[in-house]
């Protein structure tokens, strides 16, 4: 479930001052650099558009990139192409995708990103690319947590970023297989000195990801961003869908199936048998621990 921003949304995004260079590309070259938008080099498509691999020169240097092309019949628009602009020129973290820049020319909105070879989080869970190592998915774990934890606390300003859409798709993997947090365009803005950090706004983000607590009373806080990260933990345990109707009906939802699961005394069970063996008794009850404690029904 993916909805458009509001305007509050947009205007919250650009009260923060611009830090980082974003470099602004005409269509031509674009064109050039994708072949005028070859579908060979398409590498991706989601709900904001294509993905198109390519090269530009930065400088001396040359550098892969991925090209991501608003479809004209997307849902996404606007504002969420300048919500991504206008939070990711002002952040920079090893565990967040870098923006190169941006292109909007002749009714084409378009955002250039560093490339990432090896796909999306989802992808090695999900559809039978790369199987993961049990140590590699704690890494990539710890990765994404960073880059959360950066996007909350430690920007260096007054305010934090609420991603709002956190899930394994949006979890990038580059070569060295270092996770970085991707796709800003519904993320929010909001203070991080304050005790109570929630703001109330109209719910959006992916089904199976949602918060609960904000799902029913549209007051969004950083804590909605740890439920949902909660999920990705148990994605990565059982290798499930956060979502998944071709299953018996009890195990759809992954938070609530998973929870049941634990309580019944039946967590070996549903750990993904690939790993089941590679992982320490220790780990096995801590790590079910942390994600039990993301998923908790009240935010505080």
């Amino acid at each position: 479930m993916s909805i458009t921003m509001s305007s509050e949304d947009v205007e919250s995004s650009l009260s923060l001052e611009s830090l980082h260079p974003c470099r602004q590309f005409t269509i031509a070259e674009i064109q050039i650099v994708t072949d005028n938008f070859d579908e060979s080099l398409v590498v991706g498509c989601g709900g904001f558009g294509k993905v198109y691999k390519g090269t530009i020169t930065n400088g001396v240097t040359r550098l892969n990139v991925a090209i991501k092309r608003l479809d004209k019949t997307s849902g996404q628009g606007a504002l969420e192409f300048w919500a991504e602009v206008k939070i990711l020129t002002k952040l920079r973290h090893c565990h967040l995708v870098s923006l190169i820049g941006y292109c909007n020319d002749i009714q084409e909105m378009i955002l250039v990103y560093e490339f990432m070879p090896r796909g999306t989080l989802e992808d090695h869970l999900h559809k039978l690319l790369a199987p993961l190592t049990w140590v590699r998915r704690l890494k990539i774990c710890i990765g994404a947590a960073c880059g959360l934890d950066y996007l909350h606390n430690g920007t260096g300003i007054n305010h934090g970023v609420i991603h709002r859409d956190v899930k394994s798709s949006n979890i990038l993997l580059d070569d060295a297989w270092a996770a970085k947090i991707s796709d800003f365009g519904l993320s929010k803005i909001g203070p991080i000195n304050q005790a109570d950090s929630g703001v109330h706004t109209l719910v959006k983000g992916t089904f199976g990801y949602l918060d609960p607590d904000y799902y029913q009373t549209g007051r969004l806080s950083r804590k909605s961003d740890v439920y949902a990260f909660g999920v990705v933990l148990f994605e990565v345990l059982c290798e499930k869908r956060a979502v998944d109707k071709s299953l018996d009906e009890e195990q759809w939802g992954l938070a609530s199936w998973v929870q049941d699961c634990i309580k019944q005394g039946r967590l070996k069970q549903i750990v993904d048998p690939d790993i089941s063996d590679k992982i320490s008794p220790t780990c096995l009850k801590e790590f079910p621990k942390l994600a039990v404690g993301c998923l908790h029904s009240y935010p505080k």
